[in-house]
């Protein structure tokens, strides 16, 4: 191993070793600034020319990107084209990410240099592991300098030749400009600033793209899984098996909830069932229900507890 790589895994041993916490913080940032300090050379990647009005694959654009039962599949690029309010988004169907793929794994670079080229990323995850998948894809990401569902703050940066470090903050930070040879600049930091922050401000080649996070196969999980699911951010779960229908609640004199929807297996879909969902003493109290939908003819109907209700149906409950 030459004296590059130890050193470069010397330092990343010492950040596993580091727990993440307040007190760390500012370690974790000296070690990052010595780690990306010395910069980048040219990284590689697909020739994917950019088509649409958009840059964010599969059924959606109706090309054919192959799949099987085993992780890893697609093998290269494979582009599609949807149109959505008179706008052509451009999709990309990537192949999957490893651990070291920073490292050039399963050609790794390729796949991450495209994705910082895009305005939108959808990752894939498989509902029984997400966790554990979601953490390696973001650590390998975050190596190539993209900052998932992140913001850049507002930090002044500016390098001089001479004059010294003018460092306006709270925090002192100048110890990491030293990591990277930086002895003369301007630098203002707001409160809220860490050291990553001006880390991703030196580094100058940062991007921030939204992250969609699709969680696949959530036919396989329980319903109340699935309403924990619903509630963590950037997360939408899909199965191309699932018949789920969901439920949207309306209070007396306001608008309907459309934020979290009481989800029903296809099989129990009557108001009885939503109540049940809801709490089993509610079909006691329960007098009649006014919904709003497809399983009515009029908005709002007066229905009963047998009443079937619709995908994406409104229900308000009446007690007696």
């Amino acid at each position: 191993m030459s004296s590059t790589l130890a050193k470069i895994a010397e330092i990343e041993a010492e950040m596993a070793r580091t727990q993440k916490n307040k007190a760390t913080a500012h370690h974790l940032g000296l070690l990052k600034a010595r780690l990306w300090g010395g910069g980048g050379g040219p990284r590689e990647g697909f020739d994917v020319a950019k088509t649409g009005d958009s840059t964010p694959l599969s059924n959606l654009a109706g090309v054919y990107s192959e799949v099987a039962a085993y992780e890893f599949t697609t093998l290269t690029t494979v582009p599609g084209v949807i149109r959505y309010k008179g706008a052509k988004i451009q999709l990309l169907d990537l192949p999957g990410i490893i651990e070291g793929a920073k490292d050039g794994k399963s050609r790794g670079r390729q796949v991450i240099a495209v994705a910082r080229t895009c305005h939108l990323i959808l990752i894939v995850l498989d509902v029984l592991k997400p966790l554990g998948h979601k953490k390696i894809i973001e650590n390998e990401q975050e190596v190539f300098g993209i900052r998932l569902n992140g913001k850049s703050l507002n930090i002044g940066f500016k390098k001089k030749d001479k004059e010294g470090i003018n460092l306006t903050a709270t925090c002192p930070q100048s110890d990491i400009l030293a990591e990277y040879k930086i002895h003369n600049a301007d630098v203002t930091l707001c409160s809220d600033a860490i050291a990553d922050d001006l880390i991703d401000v030196v580094e100058g080649n940062r991007v921030y793209i939204p992250c969609i996070y699709v969680l696949n196969k959530i036919d396989q999980i329980s319903i109340e899984e699935l309403d924990i699911i619903y509630k963590v951010p950037h997360c939408v779960p899909i199965s191309d098996y699932l018949k789920l229908v969901r439920i949207y609640t309306k209070p007396k004199g306001q608008l309907p909830d459309y934020t979290s929807p009481v989800v029903l297996p296809y099989s129990r879909t009557t108001v009885e069932d939503f109540c049940m969902k809801i709490h089993k003493n509610l079909i006691k109290e329960f007098k009649y229900a006014l919904v709003w939908g497809l399983s009515v003819k009029h908005n709002p109907q007066k229905v009963g507890k047998d009443h079937t209700l619709e995908d994406e149906d409104v229900i308000q409950i009446v007690k007696k």
